[in-house]
């Protein structure tokens, strides 16, 4: 695939979206694209993440790596972003990736994402303001239920 096309990619994926062009093309001259055959496994939960991947042609099912309530699998396709926090966090991968038919994938590894960070402070600062929103809506959501854990309940008790 053409670089053009590479970016016209990334373009598409609302996290990446958010890095401007100039950021995009940087992105896609470093970026490798890889084949993954059906069946195979792109990374196994827990391992530690060093890169992202934006789905070009395919589909990758994502495993939880615990079967904690409201974990469940999730099926994706082209255009989006597999192992988004591994690009911004060396974290343990929480999903076991696995090809659903053979997949192309565009690996960005997460050094090369960190220095057009560096490169890029609008950008950067982009990304954070939407990460920060995430967890404000994510902190939103968990509180009824940190409410129910502080008195003591729980789904069998309500």
């Amino acid at each position: 695939m053409a670089l053009d096309d590479d970016i016209a990619l990334f373009k598409q994926v609302p996290t990446l979206a958010l890095l401007g062009d100039e950021a995009l093309r940087i992105l896609a001259i470093g970026a490798e694209s890889q084949v993954v055959s059906s069946g195979t496994v792109l990374f196994y939960a827990g391992e530690p993440g060093n890169a992202g991947y934006v789905i070009q042609d395919g589909a990758m099912r994502l495993l939880p790596g615990t079967q904690r309530d409201g974990d469940s699998e999730r099926t994706l396709g082209p255009g989006a972003l597999v192992g988004e926090l591994s690009l911004i966090t060396g974290n343990a991968r929480p999903v076991t990736a696995i090809a659903l038919e053979e997949t192309v994938v565009i690996r960005i590894p997460r050094t090369l994402f960190l220095k057009v960070l560096e490169g890029y402070p609008d950008a950067a600062r982009a990304l954070r303001d939407v990460i920060a929103q995430r967890v404000e809506h994510y902190t939103r959501d968990l509180a009824p239920v940190r409410a129910r854990l502080a008195l003591g309940l729980d789904d069998e008790t309500a």
